[in-house]
This record gives C-alpha cells, structure tokens and sequence, in this order.
C-alpha cells in the first residue's frame, strides 16, 4: 500500500509539466482562437485554471529555481537571472552547459526533498536550467539536456551518466520517456513526483518537424495591439536570427544562420511560435494519455505551467526579462480529481510559480515547510473561500512589481549594485483601462491612492523576503 496522509487517504502521485517561453496569450483555453491547443484545452475543462498567472521571474533558471525551491528567487539564487557564473581570468559572464557541483544555489530544503521524505519517488525529464544538479535537490533519476536550445542534436546526460544524443527530435523523444516512466509506475507501491519540462515553444523556432513549422499561415497571424508590424524592431534582424536558430547562430555562427527567409516578418515569428505551440500541445496530450493507458490519471496531481512568456514584439521587444504582460504572463491549470474539484475558472486571484510548491503539499495533505514563501491555493482550487492575498510579487534584474488583479506597479532598484528599492516607481498601470500598457502612469501616481497601497504592499513584501546569504 501507497503511504497514507494524516486523514488516511492514500497519497495521490503528482506531476507538475512546465512548458518554456509559453504565454498564456497563446493558448485556447485563455482566449486564442487560432492555436490549436486542444490537450491543454481539456486539461483546463477537467481541473482548475486560474484565469490571471504570472512567473515570479521572467526569465528561465530564475523562474524554475523558484519553482522548486518554494522561495521567491532573492532568496535561493541570490537573485541571478541566467548566466550566473563568471571567468575569473577574463571576467566574461558564462551559462553552464550543465550544472555545477553542490549547492551554489537552492540551499534550503526543496519540493523534491520533502516529498522524498514524505516517500515520493521523484524523477526529472526534460529541461532542467538550474545550477544545481537533481540529485543534490532530491530527485532519484533524472534525463536532462544541455542548456543551450536545439531540438536536434542535442545531447542528454541521464543521472549524470556519459552523454548521448537521441535519433529523433528532443521534445518526441522526452515524450517517450515520460511514457515510459509512467507505464513503469502502473504497480509500483510509493507515489511518484515527475517534474517534467517540454522545451517548445522556446526557440530555436526552425528546428522542428516540418508540420509544425509550416501549419500557420504569417498572414492570419493576429498582433497584440501593441505590436507595429510596420515598425521594425531594434537590431530585428540578430533577433530573428535568434528566434530562429538560437544558439547555433549567436554562439556557433553556423553559415545557414546567418540567413532568414524571404520575406520574414514579426508574423512569421509568430506563425513558427505557434506550430511550436501546437508541438508542446501534442506532447502534453501524450502524456495524459499515458497517465490514462496506465490507470493513473485519477490519483495523480496535474500542474500545467510556464516559466515565463515571450514579448514576440510587443512595444518592440523580444524574447523575455521586463515586467510587461506578454513577458510575464503564463498558464496555470490544476486537475485532482481525487480531491473531487469542481472544473472551474479562478478570477479573484493572482497565482504565481513561488505558489505551486505549498499548493502541492497542501492537496496532498503534507504539512508546508515554514521557510517556504508561496501561498497556499489548495482552498481556491476547492472552491473554499480562503483568506489568501490576492496579488503576485514579480522580481526582474532591475527591481520588483507587484501584479494585482487589476495593476501593475514597479519599482526599480536604486542603482546597479544596490538591492534597496527606489524611492519612485517606474511602471504603474491599470490593466483593466490599459490591457496592453501603453500608458505607463508612474511619472503621476504620487497621489493616487492604488498606487500608495501597492507601494505599501511591495515594500512590506521586500522587507520580509530575505536574499541568500552573502547576496544582499
């Protein structure tokens, strides 16, 4: 018999699937009417999705760390982004291609480590972007690719074993393992954890099958309204290269890089985003099948999710990092059907990645290390009206925002090698008025009462949230 929670039930086996650069924005279930999502689509119609989500970070390692450690990133990264590490000898900033020994960050006691104690078997597929190794942070097995973005050709280490490069496309070969994982769970007697990462629709947005990156037509894109098509974008041309090729083209300068389609518009980025989208779709369809092949799906925990979403020109950025909406903006949907919730969708509140670590152990009936610093969701996804703030904190490079439901307002650091918040905001927006932020009110909120609150609320927030020792 599976181990038993204090009321006796039966510890449910929980899966938590994180897709990489995916905004909510382009998804069926949050409203896109072009993108064919229909997994994630039934996903949101047999569980709880939360209508208004956000990254606690907007970039990869940071957003992921935060995930599984529980802590906002200032305090299990010291606040680093991605590239972390620095050569002593030339001072260049670098990104591992796989992680590094020990702990150099996530030093408190992660999800996988209390569910291993709980007698979780834990296991890692996928993307992984933290420089922390899995086994140091509690996972028994592990398939990882390297950091840098293909999807063929890449090489995987599995439990830090010798590595090896799959014959097929990396996100329908993930996809197979996770299968396999699951058909090998089927009579197993303890729970399982399975953090699973779909590296699509990050780019490089060309290297994929064929259907995929043909199934849109440019043309019949639909643009954000606060994206100018006639307007090219800053250095458009790198970043297309970039959306396109990824690393094989800003680190390996590859010959076939260095040339873009003609014509290549923001919407053909937008087309290529979405037949990724559609890839990332096919394998979370995949893999509720196999939790349904294998009798699981009724005693598992699903988490669907994204680290951050993708500007995709928007006021004329690119890629990921601000605190706009298109950058920070993911799904997050829920299904316990075990826990007997009803499909619903959640409009009072706003949830966040630092949540779904205290929200597991919640549904599961495990008590919530005090250390961790997510809110517990379990009520809401219940249906049980919960005294929960309803707000979000959001840090990025140059400071932190506090997202409500209706608001967004940022302050920023007070200079480059300081971590004190400044005196004076430098976003301030009500997205209900202004859903595409084009009227940043900063420079004239020193009166408004919303903005004194928010203020209030994310001061009180930075006073209390600790950064990592030797960070601060």
């Amino acid at each position: 018999m599976r181990r038993r929670g204090t009321t006796g039930i039966e510890r449910p086996n929980i899966l938590v699937c994180l897709s990489d650069q995916l905004r909510a924005f382009e998804i069926g279930c949050y409203g896109n009417e072009v993108v064919r999502t229909p997994n994630t689509d039934r996903l949101a119609t047999e569980g709880v999705r939360f209508e208004t989500a956000v990254t606690n970070f907007p970039v990869c390692m940071a957003a992921r760390s935060i995930l599984l450690s529980g802590l906002y990133n200032r305090s299990c990264t010291g606040g680093v982004a991605n590239v972390s590490f620095r050569d002593d000898e030339t001072g260049i900033s670098f990104m591992p291609e796989y992680p590094v020994g020990g702990r150099p960050h996530l030093p408190c006691r992660t999800l996988p480590e209390v569910l291993r104690d709980l007698g979780y078997r834990s296991a890692a597929i996928g993307k992984w972007h933290i420089h922390t190794w899995p086994h140091e942070i509690g996972f028994d097995e592990y398939l990882i690719p390297r950091v840098s973005h293909c999807h063929t050709g890449q090489s995987y280490t599995e439990n830090g074993g010798a590595e090896f490069v799959p014959g097929t496309y990396s996100v329908d070969f993930e996809a197979e393992r996770v299968a396999q994982f699951l058909g090998g769970q089927r009579d197993t007697k303890d729970p399982f954890f399975l953090y699973y990462n779909i590296s699509v629709p990050h780019c490089p947005l060309a290297d994929c099958p064929d259907r995929y990156r043909d199934m849109y037509e440019a043309e019949k894109m639909p643009l954000r309204d606060n994206v100018d098509p006639d307007r090219p974008i800053r250095d458009q041309a790198h970043w297309f290269k970039v959306y396109r090729y990824d690393y094989r083209y800003y680190r390996l300068r590859l010959p076939y890089t260095e040339v873009l389609p003609e014509p290549y518009t923001i919407r053909h980025v937008l087309a290529e985003y979405y037949g990724m989208v559609t890839w990332m779709d096919d394998a979370l369809g995949r893999l509720l099948k196999a939790l349904e092949d294998n009798g699981l799906a009724e005693n598992t925990i699903v988490v669907f999710g994204s680290d951050h979403g993708d500007n995709l020109g928007s006021h004329g950025f690119v890629q990921k990092g601000g605190v706009n909406e298109e950058s920070i903006r993911v799904p997050f949907i829920v299904r316990a059907p075990f826990l007997r919730m009803e499909p619903s969708v959640i409009r009072t509140h706003v949830a966040s990645l630092v949540d779904i670590a205290p929200t597991i152990l919640s549904m599961i009936d495990a008590p919530i290390p005090k250390h961790f610093q997510g809110r517990n969701l379990a009520p809401l996804c219940r249906g049980c009206d919960q005294d929960v703030p309803t707000h979000a904190i959001i840090e990025t490079v140059r400071g932190a925002a506090i997202r409500s439901l209706r608001h967004l307002y940022a302050l920023p650091f007070e200079s480059r090698d300081s971590h004190a918040l400044a005196a004076k905001p430098s976003h301030f927006f009500d997205l209900r008025l202004d859903p595409y932020q084009q009227q940043n009110r900063a420079g004239d909120c020193e009166q408004d009462c919303v903005a004194s609150g928010l203020a209030e609320q994310l001061r009180e927030w930075d006073s209390r949230t600790h950064w990592m020792e030797g960070r601060r």
